[in-house]
């Protein structure tokens, strides 16, 4: 799941998505709007992001809302400092 994580945040554009649904839940065409890009690259990173779990969709008739999945992220969060803190801790004496 990790790794999903890494390879989803890796790309601009999908990490623009996730700052975007900072403020809350959006559909799939109100993402769009801010994206010059195909109707299927857009689908790409989406299914990206939810795939490594950083996003989750419900849909609603023809409509497809996203929203952030914190969980993961945090988790990254947890692993990025714990590798900085023990990187730290190992130079001293």
């Amino acid at each position: 799941m990790m790794n999903d994580a890494f390879k989803a945040i890796a790309d601009p554009a999908r990490r623009e998505i996730l700052h975007l649904l900072r403020g809350g839940e959006m559909t799939a065409g109100d993402l769009a709007q801010h994206f010059n890009m195909t109707k299927p690259t857009m689908s790409h990173h989406f299914a990206v992001l939810v795939n490594a779990d950083l996003i989750t969709r419900r849909r609603d008739g023809q409509t497809i809302w996203y929203q952030l999945n914190t969980t993961v992220l945090e988790d990254v969060i947890a692993w990025a400092m714990d590798l900085t803190t023990r990187t730290k801790d190992k130079g001293k004496i």
